[in-house]
């Protein structure tokens, strides 16, 4: 299956910044966002530099999204690590 990265220009995305908590009841604007550019053939690109708390769902949407949804430009390390940790046990 092609991810939908192989159909945008690489000049052509967009940077969704998420900031602060990002918890499951965010998840859902967060989709939106990512489906709205998809929809005007932008590639969105996820900041995640200002990120201070993210629960399990987050992270399972963070690590199911990446390079097929979604590029992330900037992770903190604590987010990146959950993110490893999560795979490692679902392996």
């Amino acid at each position: 299956m092609m991810s939908r990265n192989n159909f945008f220009n690489a000049a052509s995305h967009i940077t969704i910044r998420v900031s602060g908590k990002f918890f499951q009841g965010h998840l859902a604007y967060l989709d939106e966002l990512i489906h709205s550019a998809a929809d005007c053939r932008l590639w969105p690109v996820l900041n995640l530099a200002q990120l201070d708390e993210l629960d399990g769902a987050a992270v399972s949407y963070l690590i199911e999204g990446e390079n097929r949804d979604f590029n992330i430009e900037v992770c903190p390390g604590f987010v990146r690590e959950r993110m490893n940790e999560e795979r490692a046990r679902a392996a």
